[in-house]
Parts: structure tokens; sequence; C-alpha cells
């Protein structure tokens, strides 16, 4: 089993041709509303890609809360964990341009008041084995989470985004570290995605820098170094890339996959998911992964 301790929103997704500058308006030809969230997008993912999933997250009490509850019902997550508390949902306002880029603002809403896992949290977490966490839920409470998983000796897979300053607390309890060149540089300093690499494990026992069109490098305190390629793919919207990634990857180590195969499992997964639309709605099965795998 996989728990995900994280953030839940509902995506409000416009279309553009080019992505509108400081103080430029745009017209958008497509719209539309999708349950997303880096915590529920990686729990749709790794449910997906076959595992039982657990989401310990909170929605508020407005439509686009039953909306985000139902999505990952039918996804196969299981939502007993999933709070329902008084106030608006959160949401991400996202824009995405013709080559499938993407800019987002958050506004956190209902995930605000996950301040810490609950009695019930900590008991799911203690039952997986592994627990995936992202930045979009109050620093502290993931810190708690975390700090949880490594007691009960589940290991613990970060994704560090949105990018902020990840307290020492924090990477102590992380098993392997998953983010994006970008966030690789920030945590690090180092721009080059090797020496990047190297930074990171110094403070964590296994990383993964993705690395957009160039693919993922791994890394593990026992030496070992891997690059996989990136899948080819026309891409038509990234925004789910990075949470699919994760979500996958997950599974594959939890089945025990090898780095590599591991890797090409979560990579073949994250190529699947650019080629539609949406971010929940775009994440793709285990036998489309399996398929695609050969």
């Amino acid at each position: 089993m996989i728990s995900v301790f994280g953030s839940a929103n509902m995506d409000l997704v416009a279309y553009v041709a080019k992505a509108p500058r400081l103080g430029e308006t745009v017209t958008g030809h497509a719209f539309r509303t999708v349950p997303g969230g880096k915590g529920a997008n990686q729990a749709v993912a790794a449910a997906r890609a076959g595992a039982r999933t657990v989401f310990l997250g909170a929605v508020g009490d407005d439509g686009f809360g039953a909306e985000i509850r139902a999505t990952l019902a039918g996804a196969g997550v299981d939502v007993a964990g999933l709070r329902t508390v008084p106030g608006p949902s959160g949401i991400a306002h996202i824009v995405v341009d013709d080559d499938g880029g993407n800019s987002i603002v958050v506004v956190p809403g209902a995930n605000g008041a996950m301040t810490g896992p609950s009695g019930a949290d900590l008991a799911a977490i203690a039952r997986s084995r592994a627990l995936l966490l992202q930045l979009e839920l109050p620093m502290p409470a993931v810190v708690a989470a975390a700090q949880a998983a490594r007691v009960s000796r589940v290991p613990v897979i970060l994704t560090p985004a949105p990018a902020r300053p990840l307290p020492d607390e924090l990477l102590e309890a992380v098993t392997l570290l998953v983010p994006n060149e970008h966030e690789a540089a920030g945590i690090t300093g180092e721009s080059d995605p090797e020496a990047a690499l190297a930074a990171l494990l110094e403070r964590v026992p296994e990383a993964v820098i993705t690395l957009g069109g160039e693919g993922a490098l791994y890394g593990a305190r026992t030496g070992e170094r891997l690059h996989v390629p990136a899948e080819p793919v026309q891409a038509v919207d990234t925004t789910a890339a990075g949470d699919t990634f994760a979500g996958a990857l997950a599974v594959a180590r939890i089945e025990g996959l090898a780095p590599e195969r591991a890797l090409r499992f979560a990579s073949v997964a994250a190529a699947l998911s650019v080629r539609r639309p949406g971010a929940s709605s775009s994440m793709p099965t285990r036998d489309e992964i399996d398929a695609a795998l050969g």
C-alpha cells in the first residue's frame, strides 16, 4: 500500500496559443476544470499504475470538494482519510500554451487545514510500504508525516515542489528525493545536474532529478548512477508529468523493480500523461504503461 499525504485542488485550466506576459490579456481557445493538486495527482497516478493507494488530505465543503472526492474514488484511491473542512477547496489556476508548457497559481484553501497528520493518518502511514509527500501543505505537517514514516521504517519519497527551503528534519526522514532540474539547482546551488545530484546525495540516500526532454538522472550513496532518456513524445499538456512520474516511480519501488527498470516505468507513465490534456484525467492505467514498455 502507498500512502499519499498531500494537497487536493480543483485545477482551472485555460488553454492559449501563447501565455500572457505581465499586464497582457490574451484570448484562450478552451477551458476545463479538472481535479488536481500535487498530492491528489500522485495518488491517482499510483492507483492507476497498479498500487493500492490511500490519500490523506482535505477538501472544502463546496462543490469542488465533492468533485475531487468522487474523482479520487473513481480512480481507485481510498478516500477514507480525505477530510472535509468548512470553507473553499484549494484551487490551481493553470495556463497551458500550445507547446504544452504551463504556469500555475495555487490558492491553498482547505489544504491549509492540514496542520499535521491525525491519528488515523499516522496509522495509515505505518501500514504503508511507501509514503509520498510534496510541499503544497504547511511545512510542519509535511515534516511530521515524514518523521512518522521514518519511525515506522516506511520509505519516504518527496517531491520538493513548490520550491521552498527544506528543513534538515525533513531531509533526515527522506529516502528518495525527486526534484526537477530547477528545484535541484535551487536546493543545492548547482546548475549542472550531475553536480546537483552529488550535492543532494550528501543530504538524502537516493535522488532522482527529472530533466524534462533529457530524461532522468538517478544516484544513490552506494555509488550507483543512472541516466534514463526521456520517451519521445509530442506534448499536449505537461501539467501532470512530474506527479505521474512520482506516483509511478513509487509503484515501481514497492514492486521491487531495479532502479533502471523503475525509472523507465515512471518515464513511460509520464510520457503517456503529456499526450492528453489535464492533470488527473491524463494519467495512464497499468495496462497502458505495460503496453508501452513492451
